[in-house]
């Protein structure tokens, strides 16, 4: 059970770190890099943060699921269902805003699309935000 905690923490917090580093830095630069080389840059950034990302999200969906199944008996069952719920937006926001969003940007730079992006990612920057609170809680008891 504690190592369940722990590696479900360790994912989330890695991520809601990521997310907010993403958020902050690295998509509001986006503008910068030049319109020239910006689809090239996409693609790249697209295939390189889905190396990174993409695991890690893995293993933290695993881990919550299993969290429904062995939670230890000091966790309600309402916040691993909550984390699950979490996940769920994190997930569909990454589907259906911003998938799509950085697909539309690797056929060159929009203005509208990239100020969209950025709008759109602090769905999923407050819900692994949340996450992590929840994480961490889970963690403590």
């Amino acid at each position: 059970m504690t190592t369940l905690l722990i590696v479900h923490a360790g994912a989330t917090l890695f991520l809601t770190g990521l997310i907010w580093f993403v958020q902050i830095v690295h998509y509001p630069l986006f503008d910068r890099v030049g319109r020239d080389a910006f689809a090239a840059y996409e693609v790249e950034h697209s295939r390189r943060t889905t190396r990174v990302v993409a695991p890690v999200m893995l293993l933290e969906a695993a881990s919550a699921l299993l969290l429904l199944e062995f939670r230890p008996a000091t966790i309600p069952a309402a916040w691993a269902w909550a984390g699950i719920v979490l996940l769920g937006i994190v997930w569909l926001s990454t589907a259906l805003l911003q998938v799509p969003r950085h697909r539309s940007l690797e056929r060159g730079f929009d203005g509208g699309v990239h100020r969209a992006l950025v709008a759109t990612n602090w769905i999923r920057t407050i819900a692994w935000s949340a996450r992590s609170v929840l994480a961490l809680a889970m963690t403590a008891r």
